[in-house]
């Protein structure tokens, strides 16, 4: 098949350096892109200086984040199962898995719309919204939720299927394409000197932009028709094997479980700083935004290299898999090194960019630098969890979140915060990073060894 020669060289003769940059590169860029892209909507709206409309954002933001969970169902499962059987010159499958991805998130998102528009009332006061933000958090709801949820979440999952099958680029193009518009269109709609709509403005640019990226995807595919093995064809759902089925949910489950994890623990960290006052709430928010930063940089370096080391794995490539990860390794701990110490020496200058405050920089200045020390270690965990997720491990990566989250990290803030108030909770993240960090290299050892992989999609086991 021409399509599968065109493929083949970047999997598997490409220089794995030239390879891991041009899968890579693509999606650091992407991740720093969707950062900025995730502050515009406060941005705008908080130029409005008017903190009904800042409430509005802020309150429906955890249903948006509900959206991450069907978007790892979805995406991180069928792009890894995709990207093995790939690899196993399995192509039927290809085709396949791409189907139920695709018509899993578009039915999934029509679905999440349905339940918020049904209950939106009981939803909004769970949300926190009263009499005064009720009207200001529906309008946002209905553009970003009850209109937008199956953009929002397609898109991602189309972005994913792409990148399965070497093509970062394009997926890249696609999600920035959405990510820009959004931020183009958001003073327009949101702002006196537009349509004025406020935090409703915000949910409708954020809705058009969602949109404008699912078109992007689906001319794609139809460009590249015969080209592609991205398949948005109904009738390849007929017959599905169960094996497939299956497969997409072993990795996508405890991709979504971890996320949801990620979104308590972060809750509860928020609820801690409360208790102290707003300016640690605010001395906490800046430093973790800042933390985003180089932890988006190593999960989108983590994800770009998914598709390589799922198809050698899976055409039994044992040493090329070996080098990828190890070369990703290589790139990822002494770059997020100097991050580290950069966040270290730099933390009062980097926190005064985003507030002019003495208390807020002296205390945001020492989350920081803990957190800094965090990102080598957290960089190399998501790193593992992505190696998991790229060789079907969907058990060991649910391990991996249990233990981040509900064994270490959540008992450790409680501890923590009681020994050292306020300033211990950080350092919670930064035990719980290094001890992972011993678990990730026994387990990539063991990954390295014959006898410790699973069945990949062929029924074969690499060699």
């Amino acid at each position: 098949m021409a399509k599968s020669q065109d493929k083949t060289y970047l999997f598997e003769s490409m220089p794995i350096l030239q390879a891991v940059a041009q899968l890579s590169v693509p999606m650091v860029i992407t991740s720093l892109v969707s950062i900025v892209y995730n502050l515009a909507d406060t941005f705008f709206v908080g130029m409005l200086n008017d903190p009904v409309q800042n409430a509005a954002v802020t309150l429906v933001y955890p249903v948006m984040l509900a959206f991450n969970a069907v978007n790892n169902l979805f995406g991180v499962g069928t792009s890894s199962m995709m990207s093995r059987c790939l690899g196993s010159g399995n192509y039927e499958k290809v085709y396949k898995s791409s189907a139920f991805g695709f018509y899993g998130a578009f039915f999934s998102g029509l679905l999440f719309s349905l339940l918020c528009t049904v209950f939106s009332g009981p939803l909004l006061t769970l949300l926190g919204a009263d009499e005064t933000t009720r009207q200001a958090t529906y309008g946002y709801l209905f553009w970003t939720v009850c209109c937008g949820a199956m953009p929002a979440i397609l898109n991602v999952v189309q972005g994913q299927m792409v990148r399965s099958e070497g093509s970062a680029v394009h997926a890249s193009i696609g999600t920035m394409s959405g990510c820009i518009l959004n931020i183009l269109l958001d003073p327009f709609f949101i702002l006196p000197w537009g349509l004025n709509m406020g935090a409703a403005g915000a949910g409708l640019a954020t809705f058009l932009s969602n949109c404008f990226a699912c078109c992007y995807f689906l001319v794609l595919a139809r460009v590249k028709k015969g080209k592609t093995y991205v398949c948005m064809d109904i009738r390849k759902l007929k017959g599905l094997p169960r094996e497939i089925v299956l497969g997409i949910f072993a990795v996508g489950i405890p991709a979504s479980i971890q996320n949801l994890l990620n979104v308590l623990g972060s809750t509860l960290l928020n609820n801690f700083t409360a208790a102290y006052g707003a300016t640690a709430v605010a001395a906490m928010g800046v430093a973790q935004k800042l933390h985003m930063i180089p932890m988006q940089m190593g999960m989108g370096f983590g994800q770009g290299i998914m598709p390589l080391v799922s198809y050698n794995y899976a055409s039994g490539n044992r040493t090329r898999m070996k080098k990828t990860i190890l070369l990703a390794l290589s790139l990822v701990v002494p770059v997020m090194g100097l991050v580290a110490l950069g966040y270290f020496l730099g933390a009062p200058w980097l926190i005064s960019l985003f507030m002019d405050n003495p208390e807020i920089i002296q205390s945001g200045a020492r989350f920081l630098r803990v957190m800094g020390l965090n990102v080598p270690f957290l960089c190399v965990d998501l790193l593992v969890v992505g190696v998991f997720q790229a060789l079907g491990m969907g058990k060991s990566a649910l391990v991996f979140a249990l233990l981040r989250k509900v064994v270490l990290e959540i008992p450790l803030l409680f501890i923590l915060n009681a020994v050292y108030p306020l300033y211990g909770l950080p350092y919670a993240q930064l035990i719980t990073e290094i001890i992972l960090v011993c678990a990730a290299v026994i387990m990539l050892k063991r990954i390295f060894r014959q006898g410790d992989l699973p069945l990949h999609p062929a029924g074969k086991r690499g060699t």
